[in-house]
């Protein structure tokens, strides 16, 4: 088994992540990174979260798991950020499940996790990379805030161990930078001859700019 993409399920959480950010300014990065995971019918998303930070992408997942069926859980450092985090999302009208507790640590209890979005402005992102036990049919990996001084200089290959494959990876201009990874399944044999080629078409708000990924 794999990640099977499904661009009808991507569009509905692209639309209602929509919706849901109305009121937040640059949510173009939570409509994508919803698009996504709903696409890959995703069913354990994992990401980061700090007190001060923007809850739009959380906003996003939250989407994306209500048309996967799937699990949404963020990790926080300690109660203060828990606090705020489910109270930012509570407003939103959204929520997920919440972990307390440092970070590479909280992500590393976690298996089977074929979504996580990490911060590229944390200076623990990397190490959190690395100890995240992904599932069996591969995984999307999302740094966002890419075009940060901490992340300038990273490299995937750096963070994952050899048996796992990188299928694609790409680095897309939108809001602070998105470097995204997509894991192929484990054990999966190479299918021999090209395969057929998905794509996702975005625009961002602020910009006015068109993306077209090739998945």
């Amino acid at each position: 088994m794999k990640l099977v993409w499904s661009p009808e399920t991507a569009s509905k959480a692209y639309i209602d992540t929509v919706r849901s950010c109305e009121v937040s300014k640059g949510s173009s990065v939570a409509e994508l990174v919803s698009a996504m995971a709903a696409g890959w019918n995703t069913q354990l998303v994992v990401e980061t979260w700090s007190k001060g930070g923007a809850v739009a992408t959380s906003i996003g997942l939250a989407v994306a798991t209500h048309h996967t069926g799937g699990r949404h859980i963020c990790v926080v450092p300690d109660e203060e950020s828990r606090s705020e985090y489910v109270d930012a999302m509570r407003k939103s009208g959204q929520q997920a499940e919440v972990v307390v507790g440092q970070p590479e640590v909280a992500v590393e209890g976690l298996e089977g996790i074929d979504f996580l979005v990490v911060d590229g402005t944390r200076n623990d992102f990397v190490r959190i990379l690395r100890v995240a036990k992904l599932g069996h049919r591969g995984a999307v990996l999302v740094c966002k805030n890419a075009s940060s001084r901490a992340a300038s200089d990273f490299r995937w290959r750096s963070v994952l161990d050899r048996k796992s494959r990188i299928v694609r990876s790409v680095l897309l201009p939108v809001g602070q930078g998105l470097d995204i990874a997509h894991i192929g399944a484990k054990g999966g044999d190479k299918v021999k001859g090209k395969s057929k080629s998905k794509w996702i078409r975005h625009i961002d708000e602020q910009s006015g700019e068109e993306y077209v990924i090739r998945t």
